[in-house]
């Protein structure tokens, strides 16, 4: 593992060390779904943010800065979507080019490679209209690159931005990279961006073993649900316990503290999957997003995916005085699910809902995992209320059973969160040797 230490104003010592549910709708089933979507046109460009201004700079621009550092001159693969862009929204491929990199493909998570494809969509190989190397879909008949794919590369590179919660399938393909490229004898780089999250906050259960809940896209990463890791940090705490390490490198980034929210990174939301469109939206979305597991709507199809939560049935106004809101704003809200490129079938497709809009009031006090288990306990005591597949939908996406069983009993929102403390306390201490912020 390379190491080159660096000093940063404010910040402990960063080491640069030797990667599309998942959310933007949010996150795909644990299995891609079916029809094949093609990646074609450019991606969004990130539009400027006036205040704050730009204070952290992501892995890829510190590669730039660098000159093509560790990967000047290099063969790559690069794991990218919509959101791997400058602050000024320039494209990764792009700007390691001109760096001095050689990208010879590109490999493409769910949602693909220009990040159109719906949640569960299944995502075909294609060619970049604009770089014109091939695009290696993750998310379609494979996961992870085989050997054939990583042939004659010298590295496989990660510049995802991904959602801070292990059900967002872009910390597994990372994982599942990570793995494949150290059967394959070749470097894994990370080229690190902000946990949306941030690194202080760290809540939800941990997976319970395979034989329980077979591993999937959405339950990969170990730690809990939300696990205030960046990419980089994950791709070491995961590594160091392989028992064939990677060559790992991490480049990270310049400026990012553990206690920043979005807004004081000064960089704009770039949307990285059609449904997680701004930063509140991800902010909230380890807690709505467990409202997939139900016959509730989580917002698809709506023009708020994850900040507004309903069904026809639901009585808003009976709901909203019970759930653990800190640091949040809910008022009654009416919307009716529209079909979209986004969300094709979303739940409650033309039908009214009555529900409840989220806004966010102080980012630094929201608790998003325990707000989905007050809507989940709230929305289970209303006439209408479903699980879907009989329960195993939301089983499968925390990763256990045990929220479910533990909702089922009638527990109090607070006792169920608090089984979790012990686990928390003995991740947060295993995770500080990958800390590097």
């Amino acid at each position: 593992m390379k190491m080159r230490v660096r000093t940063e104003p404010a910040m402990m010592a960063i080491a640069l060390l030797t990667f599309w549910s998942c959310g933007g709708d949010a996150l795909g089933p644990e299995q891609p779904g079916a029809g094949a979507a093609r990646q074609g046109s450019p991606s969004p460009k990130a539009k400027p943010s006036a205040t704050p201004p730009v204070q952290v700079k992501v892995g890829l621009e510190q590669i730039e800065a660098e000159k093509g550092g560790p990967l000047k001159g290099k063969k790559i693969g690069l794991i990218a979507h919509a959101a791997s862009v400058t602050f000024d929204g320039r494209r990764a491929v792009e700007v390691l080019r001109v760096a001095g990199v050689d990208v010879e493909k590109i490999f493409a998570p769910e949602h693909g490679a220009q990040g159109k494809a719906a949640a569960g969509e299944k995502v075909g190989d294609t060619v970049d209209p604009l770089a014109r190397v091939p695009v290696v879909s993750l998310y379609g008949e494979k996961t992870k690159p085989t050997p054939e794919d990583l042939k004659g590369l010298d590295a496989l590179v990660f510049d995802l931005q991904d959602g801070g919660v292990r059900f967002y399938t872009y910390v597994s393909t990372m994982i599942l990279a990570l793995r494949a490229a150290a059967d394959a004898g070749i470097e894994f780089v990370v080229l690190d961006r902000p946990n949306p999250l941030g690194g202080e906050r760290v809540e939800g259960p941990e997976s319970e073993p395979r034989d329980a809940v077979p591993e999937s896209l959405v339950n990969t990463a170990p730690g809990p649900l939300v696990h205030g890791l960046t990419a980089g940090e994950m791709a070491q705490f995961v590594n160091a316990s392989l028992s064939k390490p990677a060559r790992l490198t991490v480049v990270p980034m310049k400026g990012w503290r553990r206690s920043m929210s979005w807004a004081d990174t000064g960089r704009a939301w770039v949307a990285p999957s059609p449904n997680l469109r701004s930063a509140e939206a991800a902010l909230v979305y380890p807690g709505t997003a467990l409202i997939e597991g139900t016959n509730a709507s989580e917002g698809r199809g709506t023009e708020a995916p994850f900040l507004l939560i309903g069904a026809p049935w639901l009585k808003a106004e009976a709901v909203i005085p019970s759930l653990p809101a800190s640091g949040l704003t809910l008022e009654t809200a009416t919307f009716t699910p529209a079909a979209s490129a986004a969300a094709p079938e979303p739940k409650y497709a033309g039908l009214p809902c009555a529900g409840i809009r989220i806004a966010i009031k102080d980012a630094a006090a929201v608790t998003p995992y325990k707000l989905g288990v007050g809507l989940l306990v709230s929305l289970k005591s209303q006439a209408g209320f479903e699980w879907l597949r009989g329960g195993a939908a939301l089983d499968r996406l925390v990763g256990t059973r045990a929220l479910r069983a533990a909702i089922d009993r009638g527990d109090p929102v607070d006792a169920i969160v608090a089984t979790d403390l012990p686990a928390i306390e003995a991740f947060r201490k295993a995770r500080q040797k990958s800390l590097l912020y």
